[in-house]
C-alpha cells in the first residue's frame, strides 16, 4: 500500500478546488525567487494546469503534491520536477505557504514521506534540489534529510539587480 501519510500530514493531489491557494502561492512575489518565476500568473492558466495535473509522472515529468495537515488545511507544496526516468532521478522542491506555518517540522515530514515513496515506488536512485546560498533554512531542512552538498553554481541566479550563488545538493539511494 503507498502511503504518503505521516504523524502530522498527508501528501495529496492536485484538486480542482486548490485553484485559489495555488493561485495565492504563485502570484507571491516573496517566494519568486525559490520558483524561479518572473511573471503572475492567471487563474485561467491555473485552471488549465490543474485539469492535466491527473497527468501520470512519467509522461508530465512532474508531480506536485499538496502538503496538507489532518483538518485538511492545504499548508504547502511539494515537487518532483525534471523526471528522468531513463537515468532514474528528479529535482525536488518544497514549500510552506504561511510563514507562521513555518519551522513547524511540517516540510520535513512531507520531504521525508515523498522521499520514500521517490525511493521506494518510483524507484529512483537519486534526488537533488538547488539552494540560493542564502537560504539557510532550506540547506539545513535538505541536509537533515541526508542530502550533501555537492557544488556550488556562482552567480546562478539574478535576483533584484544581483547575482547569487546556489548550492546543488544531491540524495543518492544507497
Amino acid at each position: 500500500m503507498i502511503t504518503l501519510k505521516g504523524d502530522n500530514i498527508y501528501l495529496r493531489a492536485l484538486e480542482p478546488e486548490d485553484l485559489e491557494f495555488i493561485h495565492a502561492i504563485e502570484n507571491d512575489e516573496s517566494i519568486w525567487e525559490i520558483s524561479n518565476t518572473q511573471t503572475p500568473y492567471s487563474k485561467f492558466l491555473i485552471k488549465q494546469y490543474l485539469e492535466h495535473a491527473h497527468k501520470d509522472i512519467f509522461e508530465v515529468k512532474q508531480l506536485r503534491l499538496v502538503i496538507s495537515n489532518y483538518e485538511n488545511m492545504a499548508l504547502g507544496m511539494i515537487d518532483l520536477f525534471d523526471f528522468d526516468f531513463k537515468h532514474r532521478r528528479a529535482g525536488v522542491g518544497v514549500l510552506v505557504k504561511e510563514p507562521n506555518e513555518r519551522f513547524k517540522g511540517y516540510g520535513r515530514e512531507a520531504l521525508k514521506l515523498l522521499i520514500d515513496y521517490s525511493f521506494t515506488h518510483l524507484d529512483l536512485n537519486q534526488l537533488y534540489c538547488n539552494i540560493s546560498e542564502e537560504n539557510d533554512a532550506s540547506i539545513k531542512l535538505f541536509s537533515n534529510q541526508g542530502f550533501k552538498k555537492i557544488g556550488l553554481k556562482k552567480d546562478w541566479n539574478f535576483v533584484n539587480g544581483s547575482y547569487k550563488n546556489e548550492y546543488l545538493f544531491q540524495l543518492i539511494n544507497n
